[in-house]
């Protein structure tokens, strides 16, 4: 006897998917707003996948938006995702690429310390005077 699943997506298509971590992806994802459904892109670099091909498989999208770093983990084979996209492949030597984090977080702020000393070297006294920056005193 032979059993037949009944799937609203295409599990065979979503095994063959052929991305891994440093991937740069776009997931087309379903969203259900009152009687309308539409599609919304979610594009990032994927730093992890779990569970390689089994029912419970995920794969952990990261992008970062407006200085934020935003994390979205993805059921494989969940009928709310309509289709992936493989922006960009890049070669990477870990499976999990969890310390992208800190990487982004450290730059981030050192992006942070330049725009700072930025705004404490040029400062206006009065009308049209302006007083010579830091560095440029040095330099004389």
């Amino acid at each position: 006897m032979k059993t037949e699943i009944i799937s609203p997506i295409n599990i065979e298509e979503r095994k063959k998917l052929d991305f891994t971590a440093g991937d740069t992806v776009r997931v087309w994802q379903k969203i259900q707003e009152k009687d309308k459904t539409r599609l919304q892109a979610f594009e990032g670099l994927v730093i992890a996948r779990k569970h390689g091909t089994t029912a419970g498989a995920t794969f952990t999208v990261r992008k970062v938006m407006d200085g934020v770093g935003v994390e979205k983990i993805y059921p494989l084979y969940t009928p709310m995702i309509d289709k992936i996209e493989v922006m960009r492949r890049a070669k990477v030597r870990r499976s999990k690429l969890y310390f992208i984090r800190e990487k982004a977080t450290k730059e981030i702020k050192r992006q942070m310390r330049k725009v700072m000393e930025l705004k404490e070297d040029k400062t206006s006294v009065g009308e049209g005077e302006v007083v010579e920056s830091k560095a440029e005193a040095k330099t004389e």
